[in-house]
């Protein structure tokens, strides 16, 4: 039915347009009937469409905006967690910068005690060392003079002389 008056309302259109100009007078009434016409068979024809389109482009739009505002929100979700990751890094940074100069201060003491003990063991070490050589050192000399002796015993030799070979092997 309305593809019957849309035909209807063309050629009426076509009627009422065309013979006012050459009888003279005015044709104002047949070109606001004939604009008339026009506009509204285009409304009629084109409105509907063009109302969806636009509805449907706002909407578009709208849903485009609330899906950028829900990443917008999750991104300053993300920010405040990582914000939240970073500050509590920190804080292990700090405990772990303090309990890792607490356990250097622990290891240092150990080494130094441990080196001081094994200082002292060398210490007593050389002394024990040194104890052996200068007895060692005793013996070797007693024996070379008792050698000596033993060797000069042979001939006859008095108390004096004696005492001079011990005096010259000490000296």
């Amino acid at each position: 039915m309305s593809r019957i008056l849309v035909l209807i309302l063309m050629i009426s259109t076509y009627a009422l347009a065309s013979e006012a100009a050459h009888e003279g007078g005015t044709d104002i009434v047949a070109r606001t009937v004939n604009f008339l016409l026009y506009a509204g068979l285009i409304w009629y024809l084109v409105g509907e469409p063009v109302k969806n389109f636009f509805a449907s482009r706002s909407q578009g739009i709208a849903n485009e905006l609330n899906r950028v505002q829900e990443k917008l929100n999750e991104s300053i979700t993300l920010k405040k967690e990582a914000l939240a990751k970073i500050s509590e890094a920190e804080k292990f940074a700090e405990e772990l910068a303090v309990s890792s100069k607490k356990e250097n201060k622990i290891l240092n003491d150990n080494i130094m005690a441990q080196c001081d003990i094994e200082l002292e063991a060398i210490v007593k070490q050389h002394a024990s060392k040194k104890e052996f050589k200068q007895r060692n050192m005793i013996c070797e000399v007693v024996e070379t003079v008792v050698a000596e002796t033993l060797d000069q015993s042979s001939e006859i030799f008095d108390r004096e002389a004696m005492t001079n070979v011990i005096l010259k092997k000490v000296a």
